[in-house]
């Protein structure tokens, strides 16, 4: 019985990290596609109009995390 169970554990070990292997060669694979996508995307010459809305989210993101930057130095300069 306890050959039966060492096989069976290291089996359960095996299939596990099997599994594991499988589930993150499939998570690469949709990532290269999607990282493809977006080059393409953006060397494209008439940007898709999903792409344009993520990009005007972004700058404007960025805008408003500079304008937080700068109110808050400001506060610092003026308390000094």
């Amino acid at each position: 019985m306890s050959t039966f169970g060492s096989a069976a554990i290291y089996g359960v070990c095996l299939g596990f990290l099997w599994g594991i292997g499988c589930s993150l060669a499939v998570m690469y694979s949709i990532y290269l596609a999607g990282y493809r996508k977006a080059i393409k995307e953006s060397l494209a010459k008439e940007k898709p109009i999903r792409y344009q809305e993520a990009l005007r989210k972004i700058e404007a993101r960025r805008a408003k995390k500079q304008a937080a930057r700068l109110s808050k130095s400001g506060e610092t300069t003026a308390a000094q």
